[in-house]
């Protein structure tokens, strides 16, 4: 049994930046942090190299900057949540710059250093460290997390379930040990409320450039409590992974291509020419030419060499010692480069203030679908979502909260009675990442999908305990919301559906994906629910 209010506890699932920034900003209300690793250790945040968007200088606008965001989303991003997250980027700078990072700066120190990535029309993206933006947020914000103490950390545990109260409103989460082999009794934490900052999904895929533990835990966690999951048919691969035999991929950052770095193929050639935007198209149509490049049997190389030559060493620190690390000196080598799964830009439908579908649950971050994204993610938007999203989150929260919450003191977590459980990750990943890559990646088409929903269908059978099942089961709910959108937008190209619908969401519920599954597996499928 717990002592004092259970209830008085929020607790927040993830040590990114959406998990980090979500905590802070719910001080003083009592916050429990669960992360599945050392606080800073597998997550996704210190991989950004490309920076945070936000419309600060003379010549830009938030304006401008959403109206990119709507271009780059293909018709499927919302106006209005667009235009409110570039209203705030000025404000979630000034508040990192107030948690420590430095970002850079010109020789006088006046001003913020501004780069170009693809699909930009000015000059917005913001750096740390030059190409180590996100390590240097990561670092900053564990380092204020640390020192506040109403945020109790609660590290190497995996949350593996949500618990519902009779009313059917999320009421805490159970967890195990990241060690345990299924013979521990689950940890109870209770709460009047959790926050799923999980992170994405690309270690689903054979070529990745997340860490392979984003396995898509939360939307698991999410769909088998009934939540609504949107479009996560969605899936950004970035085009330019280093291609070093690396797993994860190591990333050569979309701004190497904003200060002219070419991709040409193994004869030369610079097959990004008649393209519109050339080097600096969308994600999803760089990705697919030089997808088209490997598939015709090319190699494909990113060439800093002139445009950069020794500079890249200060410029993109980074990118030099990840390729040096694998063999290439970019000051005389092309890198080689690769498509590979990147960011998630579907999830868990939330609202304005990050409520999902299910009471007492809301989301931050990658996990959630927000409405910002759309069908193709506009570059270095994503830390600016999370950091936006935590804010109008813990407002929503902090506005439910007891008056008297942040002066109690929290509860120990007691242990409970549970069926077979692990919290490893699943040992049946070596079954999945390739039918990802193949069937359900840069080019999909109904027969693929299809061998790949009976694929992950039957392993959703077979497995025994909960961490061994949800890699197989976001898989096949990735699948079979790819194989009911029948037609190509953004990041979502099929081959035998080359053509746009009239814009839609796709949402489905788990008991909808399984549904579907089994109408595949008997020849009778239909697509999934569709709104407008």
């Amino acid at each position: 049994m717990t002592t004092g209010n259970p209830l008085d506890r929020i607790v927040v699932v993830g040590g990114g930046i959406a998990g980090l920034a979500t905590a802070l900003h719910l001080a003083p209300l009592p916050v429990t942090l669960v992360v599945a690793a050392p606080l800073g250790q597998q997550a996704s945040t210190p991989l950004a190299q490309g920076g945070i968007a936000a419309a600060l200088a003379a010549d830009d606008h938030p304006a401008l900057h959403a109206a990119d965001t709507l271009h780059a989303g293909a018709g499927l991003s919302d106006p209005d949540i667009a235009a409110r997250i570039a209203a705030a980027a000025p404000a979630c700078i000034a508040w990192l710059t107030a948690q420590g990072v430095s970002f850079d700066r010109t020789g006088s120190g006046d001003e913020l250093i501004l780069g170009l990535e693809a699909a930009h029309s000015r000059r917005r993206i913001v750096h740390a460290d030059g190409d180590g933006t996100g390590k240097s947020v990561l670092d900053a914000l564990i380092h204020a997390v640390r020192n506040v103490p109403s945020i109790q950390i609660l590290e190497n545990h995996r949350s593996t379930d949500l618990v519902r109260d009779v009313n059917g409103a999320v009421a805490g989460v159970l967890c195990a040990p990241c060690t345990s082999e299924g013979r521990d009794e689950p940890i109870l934490i209770p709460g009047r409320g959790v926050v799923l900052a999980t992170g994405g999904i690309g270690g689903l895929y054979a070529h990745t450039t997340n860490p392979l533990s984003a396995l898509g835990g939360g939307l698991a966690l999410a769909a088998r409590a009934g939540a609504v999951l949107r479009d996560i048919e969605f899936v950004q691969f970035h085009p330019t992974a280093i291609g070093a035999g690396l797993d994860p991929m190591p990333l050569a950052t979309e701004a190497l291509r904003g200060e002219g770095a070419a991709l040409a193929n193994g004869r030369g050639e610079r097959f990004m020419h008649d393209i519109p935007g050339a080097e600096l198209a969308p994600r999803d149509v760089v990705a697919r030419a030089i997808f088209a490049q490997i598939c015709a049997g090319e190699r494909v190389f990113l060439d800093t060499r002139h445009v950069l030559g020794e500079r890249i060493t200060q410029k993109f620190p980074g990118v030099t010692a990840l390729c040096r690390a694998a063999g290439i000196d970019p000051i005389r080598d092309p890198i080689p480069v690769r498509p590979a799964a990147h960011y998630h830009m579907g999830g868990i439908k939330v609202d304005d203030q990050g409520r999902s579908s299910v009471d007492g649950l809301w989301v931050c971050g990658e996990a959630a679908s927000t409405g910002l994204h759309g069908a193709n993610r506009l570059a270095s938007n994503s830390l600016l979502e999370a950091l936006a999203y935590a804010v109008w989150i813990a407002d929503d929260i902090r506005g439910k909260a007891s008056p008297l919450s942040a002066a109690k003191p929290l509860s120990p977590f007691p242990r409970v009675r549970h069926g077979p459980i692990s919290a490893r990750p699943s040992a049946h990943l070596p079954q999945i990442r390739p039918v990802m890559d193949r069937q359900v990646g840069v080019l999909r088409d109904a027969a693929g999908l299809q061998q790949a929903i009976r694929h992950f269908s039957a392993m959703t059978h077979e497995a025994h305990a909960t961490g061994e099942r949800d890699a197989a089961l976001v898989g096949l709910m990735i699948a079979t919301a790819a194989y009911s959108r029948q037609e190509s937008r953004g990041a979502h190209q099929r081959l035998d559906y080359p053509d746009r619908m009239p814009e839609q969401h796709t949402e489905m519920t788990l008991d909808q994906a399984l549904r579907i599954a089994a109408q595949i597996d008997n020849g009778t499928a239909a697509p999934a629910r569709r709104v407008a």
